[in-house]
This record gives C-alpha cells, structure tokens and sequence, in this order.
C-alpha cells in the first residue's frame, strides 16, 4: 500500500465580487481553485472558447460540407471506449442533422483489430466504398491507415486529441488540439470536445452557403447533443477547466431536466441514479463503464446503438446488455486483481529480505489476463500502490498488449516515447497521453521492457512522489454539516479532474462501527465540541484494521453527502481516508 500524506489548501484571499454571492464556505472552495469571478466557473455556452483556434478546422468542415452536398459517403471510425463511443454518435447525430443522408460508421475490434484507423479496417470500411472517412477520438498516429485510405482514393478527416508524433498522416485534415502547431488553448479537449467543435465549424460553413434554407432543414441545435458530450468528457478523466466545465455542465442541465437520450437516459435508470439529481460522478462511475464494458469484452457497437435508441424500450434492451456485461467485466476484473496482488506481495517480501523496495515503475504480466480489462486492473494496481503501472495480456502472433496508468508528475506517453528512443524496436507502437498510454511489445521483450521502463521512471521521479496525497479544504464547521449544504456543495460543480469535489479534514469520535456488504464500513461519528452525530460511509476498507472497537478517535477525511432512505433526506459523510489517532 502507499503511504497517504494529506495536505490542507493554503488560506487563500476571496475578496473578489463573486464570493459575496455564495456562503462562505463555498467562497473559500471556490477561492481555492482559482475562480475569482463569475463566468470562470463555466456556466455559459456564451463564455466557451471559439474553434476559430482550432487548426484545420475549416478544411475538415468544408471537406464535409462537400460529402453531403453530393451524397458522398462518409464512414465515421471511433475507438472502443466511452470517449470514442460518445464521439462517434455525436458526429453521427450531427451530421444527420446537417441533412446527411449517406453516413455510417464503424468501430474496429479490439481483439482483431486493435486501436486506430489501421490499414486493415481502412480494406474493411472500403466494402461500402466511401468517399470520405473520418476518423474521432483516433487518427492522429494512423500513419499507415490513412497512407492506405489515400491510395485507395478515398480522403480521411482526421480528429482526436492524442498527442501527435512527430510525423502527422497524410490527411485532408487533422484536428486535434494537442498538435504542436494547434493554438487552441483548450488543450484538455477530449475527442468528443473536438467533434462537438467541428459540427459547430461545420454548422456556420453550411448556414454560408444558405444550406438548410435551400433544404427546408431547421438549423441544428448542437446544445441537444450535449448530454453525450458531457458523459464522454467526464469518462475520459480529462482536466476539468473552463471550457471542459462548460461542456459537462451545460450537458448535466440537460440530462437534470430530462433532455437527454432514451440510451443515457436507460443507463442512468439501471445504474439507479436518479436523472434530477445527477453528479458529474454519476457518469464517470455509473454510465461509462458500462459503456466501456461492451469495448473491453464484446463490440462497443452495443454501446453506441444504445446511445443511437430513439425509443425507450429498445434503449432498455440495449442498457441490461451493457449492464450484464458490465457485472462480468467485474468478475474477470477481480480475479485478475488477485492474480496481481498475490504477485506483488511476492515481490514486497523479497523486497524486504533483500533491502529492496518496489520498483517505482511495475510491469505485470499473467497469460490468463483479458486484453480487455488490463487497463482497469493497471489503474487499480496504480491507485493502490501510487506509481505508474503497466499490464500486459498476450496479443496476436507472439506479442503483449499492455494498458498503462500514470500518477500525476509523469507523463506516460513522453515516457514511451523516451524508451522508443532508447531502445528502437522494443515497442512496437505505443500512444496515448499524459496519464494513460496503450503498446505493444513482443513477448520475449517483457523483461528488457521492464528494466527499461523502471529505468527511465527512476530518472524522473523520487521516492517522495511515490506517496500519495489527498488535498483538502481544511475542517468544516459543525454548523455546515447539514443536507443543504451538502446539496450547495453538490450542485457547485461540475466537480471533477482538476477541479476537485470538496474535501473537508475533521476529527470525531467513534460511536458505533459495522460492516455493511462485506468489505464496507459503517460509522456513527460524533463532532467533539457540538457532540453533533453524524453518519458515515467508508468503502472498500482494510479488513485488517478494521473494524476495531478499540479505535475511539479519528480524523476523517472526507466529502459531504445526502443519503436517501425512504424518501427521508440525511447528511452523511463519504469518507476518503481515516488517521487513527
């Protein structure tokens, strides 16, 4: 386990005019992550950057504009995850809003065809003989694919917002802010970000040439289509600044309101999370992996066609698919996390006998594991641990796909990148950003990998890194324990990646503690100056401390909650960490 170190926020000055708008309290959460007036938040659609900053992305829209004035055929190629899924039906409902007849799309294999616009799913998507693909969420380092798309005579529309190598595909365009010479300074955009941008580019080149006037088509309203652009920009765990706020909080006032796809709409109601209340979280925990099953496991084209439903019932069938495949996900998941712990135990006791710690850089490997479901496992082992983590499960014709998680302070992909360099040939491709990357290697290659993986990781980081830390907003007052503020903290979001929810760091005393559903616990708190008790939850606890009824002094780390049981509301706490004083 890593050692947790928590930290309380410096007091910060929150003299600006918004915070005489908001209690306190929120004034100082507010204060502590830099918003200092009103439109910083990410409220209005207003106060989004404009896609003028976005390279070539009048080049991909009049591409399109082309392809739908002459009823070309467009295949659209995403990728296997929430973020590639939601991108693919947005382009997919936003072209066809625009008045796009001849559009489809296709998402490649993971276990066939692996990440990407591969040469081999450029043949595959040639059957339909399209004139233009476009590739969302991938594309930026399909080289080879898009070289075979041109040869072919069909022309690619590239965008994604991976970061790009040092060589760009030949392609018509390529949008993506995260290339070298993008101005866009939203460089946090995920993939549905981008495509959501490019319809807007396209929308504004098809109203110049009086397009939907002409066709007696009403203009597009983007802003319906962003309750997926919000669930793919949560999933992706991409930072949560200005304009990714916007995004997913304009996208969760749509979905609280009830303007939202039958398929969100069907996921939410099997996750049981209730459409007027939903979180930020309620998507990054409830709905996409849920999505995300069906690419790790079958065909995300389950996925998207629930997110395509245009009815409540078949969007139904589609989400208890998801669902299923989701609980089964969750079964190979944790016999995999055993497999994994077993061998890192393994690894600490010969650590220990031989004076020598875990590499900062792990490596696993295990020849049962499910190509699909290595990337959750390397972000378990990773946040257990605390230090970058890649596992690998055999691939195709003697090679290992490995998944890779980072912890801020190093970034994966200029990791793999360096270790190209070094050592040409070892990887057989790699991508990805600053906190999780995919690659290839061949098997015989796993031990050399290894040692050059921790090797360049020891470079860069040092032991004190390797602790994990939890930030908080220092002690909350007894008087603030209530349900409205919980909702207030609540409702003060969108909460997420570099934009943390409220984390309050207080001591109780321990009135009562139990195990709910087997490795959960349960626990009565008591303020000591108020005597004010208060119920709390901790997940996932060391079942070798606790639960223990000596323990009578703690301090909490934890967020403000309302827990609701038979339409009574109560305030309770979601406990993060606990110190045993």
């Amino acid at each position: 386990m890593s050692t947790v170190e928590v930290l309380c926020r410096e007091n910060i000055d929150f003299s600006a005019n918004i915070f005489s708008q908001v209690p306190e309290s929120l004034a100082k959460v507010y204060a502590a992550r830099g918003i200092t007036d009103q439109a910083q938040l990410g409220r209005s659609l207003k106060d989004l950057l404009p896609d003028s900053g976005l390279k070539d992305i009048n080049q991909a829209a009049k591409r399109i504009v082309e392809a739908i004035s002459q009823d070309q055929k467009i295949i659209i190629i995403g990728d296997f995850d929430c973020d590639g899924a939601t991108s693919t039906v947005v382009l997919l409902l936003g072209l066809r809003m625009m008045g796009a007849a001849n559009v489809d799309y296709l998402i490649p294999n993971r276990f066939e065809f692996g990440y990407g616009l591969s040469p081999e799913i450029v043949e595959v998507a040639a059957l339909d003989d399209p004139a233009l693909i476009i590739t969302v969420d991938n594309g930026v380092s399909s080289i080879e694919g898009v070289d075979r798309a041109n040869q072919l005579g069909i022309d690619v529309v590239v965008t994604d917002h991976h970061l790009a190598g040092e060589t760009l595909p030949k392609a018509i365009a390529i949008v993506n802010p995260n290339r070298k010479d993008c101005s866009f300074a939203a460089k946090s955009t995920c993939g549905v970000g981008v495509v959501f941008y490019l319809l807007i580019a396209l929308r504004r080149a098809m109203q110049s040439i009086n397009w939907f006037e002409s066709h007696n088509i009403p203009v597009p309203n983007l802003a319906s289509l962003l309750d997926l652009v919000a669930l793919g920009t949560v999933a992706d765990v991409v930072p949560l600044e200005h304009n990714n706020r916007t995004l997913v909080y304009q996208g969760i006032q749509r979905i609280r309101a009830g303007k939202t796809r039958p398929g969100l709409k069907a996921l939410l109601e099997v996750a049981n999370r209730k459409l007027d209340k939903l979180v930020a979280s309620d998507l990054g925990f409830a709905v996409a992996p849920r999505l995300n099953a069906a690419g790790r496991l079958d065909d995300m084209s389950i996925g998207i066609e629930c997110l395509l439903a245009e009815d409540e019932e078949t969007a139904r069938g589609y989400a208890l698919q998801l669902d299923e495949l989701n609980i089964e996900r969750r079964t190979i998941e944790q016999g995999m996390q055993v497999q994994a712990l077993q061998f890192l135990e393994k690894i600490e006791i010969g650590g220990t006998s031989n004076n020598q710690p875990l590499p900062m850089g792990l490596c696993l490997y295990n020849a049962s594991w499910h190509q699909g479901v290595i990337g959750i496992l390397a972000s378990r082992i990773k946040d257990r641990l605390h230090r970058p983590v890649i596992a690998f499960a055999p691939g195709d014709k003697g090679q290992l796909k490995g998944s890779a998680r980072s912890i801020n302070g190093y970034h994966l992909r200029d990791g793999l990148a360096l270790i190209d360099a070094l050592h040409p040939g070892l990887i057989k491709k790699f991508g990805g950003h600053a906190m999780a990357a995919g690659l290839t290697i061949d098997a015989d290659s796993l031990e050399k990998f290894s040692a050059a993986f921790e090797h360049v990781i020891s470079t860069e980081l040092r032991e004190q890194d390797l602790k994990a830390t939890l930030l908080t907003d220092g002690a909350l007052l007894p008087a603030d324990m209530n349900v409205q503020q919980a909702v207030m903290f609540r409702d003060a979001g969108p909460w997420g990646h570099h934009f943390s929810e409220p984390l309050f760091d207080n001591e109780f005393k321990v009135i009562q503690q139990r195990i709910v559903g087997k490795k959960h616990l349960k626990l009565v708190l008591m303020e000591p100056n108020t005597g004010l008790a208060i119920d709390a939850i901790y997940f996932n606890i060391d079942e070798n401390i606790w639960p223990n009824e000596s323990i009578e002094q703690v301090r909490v780390i934890y967020k403000l909650d309302v827990n609701e049981f038979r339409g009574k509301r109560s305030v309770q706490l979601m406990v993060e960490h606990i110190i045993i004083k």
